[in-house]
């Protein structure tokens, strides 16, 4: 029996991923969040094999949240699901320590699939994320956030969704004049005047949707 912990801000969600793994049997749902928090938090309990994690979150965020559980010991496998195409995404998820990557636009069935993979310890990329990463490696088409360190990367983010740097401090446990300064080496990495070129940027790359 593998043993499943779902985060994700919508409980929607979060019951069909349970309902989907109950169905197929050999899958025990031992805890669900909200949040990273609420993960950090109540993760010791849940003894879990494998982590089901969305990275669009309030709070840490998915890729903060990642970052924090690489300090756990032990630390379950992580399974990152994303409705992002781009490949910005699962590459950075991957580096800051999931084991595998699903797309939301996936069947159903590979969800399964893909948790049975990472409680064994392998890596998981469906068809199209390995496909994004395979071709941004050999087209030329590299994204301008590449020049992005992992946190100036998160700050970019959250402020393309139009957080203030006051709110993001308070998330990512910094200070404002910290987040500030990811802010300016933000701007000058990508050429951005302000918020505004930056949002645009973001939908222009399909890291954020409209």
């Amino acid at each position: 029996m593998i043993r499943v912990v779902l985060v994700d801000d919508h409980a929607v969600v979060r019951m069909g991923f349970r309902l989907l793994l109950q169905a197929q049997g050999g899958f025990e749902v031992v805890g669900e969040a909200a949040d990273g928090e609420t993960l950090l938090r109540e993760l010791p309990q849940w003894a879990a094999d494998v982590i089901v994690m969305d990275l669009t979150m309030p709070g840490l965020g998915g890729l903060e949240t990642l970052r924090r559980l690489r300090s756990r010991d032990p630390v379950p496998g992580v399974l990152v699901l994303s409705a992002h195409d781009d490949a910005a995404y699962p590459r950075r998820a991957l580096n800051a320590g999931a084991l595998g990557f699903l797309g939301k636009r996936s069947a159903p069935e590979a969800l399964p699939e893909a948790v049975r993979a990472v409680a064994q310890g392998r890596r998981y990329l469906d068809p199209q994320t390995a496909q994004a990463l395979a071709l941004s490696q050999f087209d030329g088409n590299t994204s301008p956030f590449d020049a992005l360190s992992e946190r100036e990367f998160e700050v970019f983010t959250r402020l393309a969704r139009g957080r203030s740097v006051q709110e993001i401090a308070q998330a990512l446990s910094l200070s404002p004049s910290t987040v500030g300064t990811h802010l300016y080496n933000v701007k000058q990495k990508l050429g951005a005047g302000n918020q505004a070129e930056l949002t645009l940027l973001a939908l222009r790359w399909g890291v954020i949707e409209a």
